[in-house]
């Protein structure tokens, strides 16, 4: 499930940077083979077709700032109904009875319900039944059914999906301050710091985003186009938003399991050397085996990683499992890199593990690319 939901808007991201890298070599290959010698240009060839097809540069420049900032928008846009879809798919098997899930949720969910059965004959509404839309509201009050909160009635927004908007769509569906993890995300500091060299807030940036995205769609003459460059670094501002959107997913499904002990705490990193992506933690009673998995996290940093481990010791012995029975300092060398006071977590009961570590592992693989382009 999150695993196809991020390799989508992986690929999707990357093609439209490809197109980007791509058009702006060809503008340079044919403007000027345009400019060359008169016995070149009366060549009958494919080439020479082609320049004599060529749009202005401006006009070229023009459609291609509205095809990506329009394509990114949507990528961006389906990610998070995606996302919040998956997760609200998750919570019946995290909160078994309806009645326990916070209020907000259940006044959501019914409000949502509501709308629907208004709406339900819109067209983009007509896979939904009347009965689909009212049986999950039914057996979550009635107690007698597993309860399903269908995703619908959850993504109601008239609006683009600016920092306020975001931030309710998620709060809607139990999912508190999503922009406070957001602009505290690595990746996303990152981008602000280096490349925007602080100019820019989270905030703004997406706020210019969108509005360049309502002028391409909605505008009679787009004044403002941005440069190859300034498009490139829009992708990777959104890849970077969805990444540190999927890992505040991830830290509550977590954070439910945490607190309905099918996931538990099991340690925290007390040293950690960046070369090595090695480090001690006092890790408390648990067995642990070289290539487990266990979750790296930290709510002060945003952070919310599935880690392997690599390596184990413990007095300088190399294991390749131990079990500790009382809490002890133990060496690990994990996958990743980490940092001094993050939380070590695993999952006690492993319905949703598969669903996760798969989640989690496309999260970790978008953010080394990611660095990767920044550097």
């Amino acid at each position: 499930m999150f695993d196809e939901l991020l390799q989508t808007v992986n690929v999707n991201i990357s093609t439209v940077q490809k197109i980007i890298q791509t058009n702006d070599k060809l503008r340079g290959i044919l403007f000027a083979e345009k400019s060359a010698t008169q016995e070149k240009s009366e060549e009958n060839t494919e080439l020479t077709q082609l320049i004599e097809n060529l749009p202005s540069e401006r006009e070229w420049l023009v459609y291609d700032h509205c095809a990506v900032v329009t394509r990114l928008y949507a990528i961006y846009e389906r990610f998070v109904e995606d996302l919040i879809t998956d997760w609200l798919k998750l919570l019946p098997s995290i909160v078994p009875i309806y009645l326990h899930l916070e209020e907000r949720i259940r006044v959501t969910h019914q409000i949502g319900v509501g709308r629907l059965l208004v709406d339900l004959k819109k067209e983009r509404f007509q896979s939904l039944s009347i009965k689909e839309v009212i049986q999950g509201l039914l057996s979550g009050e009635t107690g007698k059914q597993e309860y399903n909160l269908i995703p619908d009635a959850f993504l109601f927004h008239e609006q683009n999906l600016r920092k306020d908007v975001l931030e309710k769509l998620f709060a809607d569906a139990g999912i508190p301050n999503a922009w406070v993890w957001v602009q505290k995300h690595r990746g996303i500091k990152q981008f602000v710091e280096e490349i925007r060299g602080s100019q820019n807030t989270a905030e703004g940036e997406l706020k210019d985003f969108i509005t360049y995205r309502n002028d391409a769609a909605h505008g009679a003459i787009v004044d403002n186009i941005l440069s190859t460059k300034e498009l490139l670094d829009l992708s990777y501002f959104i890849e970077a938003l969805c990444q540190a959107l999927a890992e505040l997913v991830t830290f509550q499904v977590i954070s439910w399991e945490n607190s309905i002990v099918k996931a538990k705490e099991i340690g925290q990193i007390t040293e950690w050397y960046n070369k090595p992506k090695a480090g001690v933690a006092r890790v408390k009673e648990i067995t642990l085996s070289v290539a487990e998995n266990l979750f790296l996290v930290s709510e002060a940093s945003s952070y919310c990683q599935l880690a392997k481990i690599e390596s184990i010791m413990i007095d300088d012995i190399s294991h390749e499992e131990v079990t500790i029975s009382s809490e002890q300092e133990v060496g690990l060398k994990f996958d990743i890199d980490a940092k001094k006071g993050f939380k070590l977590y695993v999952i006690l009961v492993s319905d949703n593990q598969v669903v996760i570590s798969a989640f989690l592992f496309l999260v970790q693989s978008r953010l080394y690319r990611l660095a990767s382009l920044l550097i």
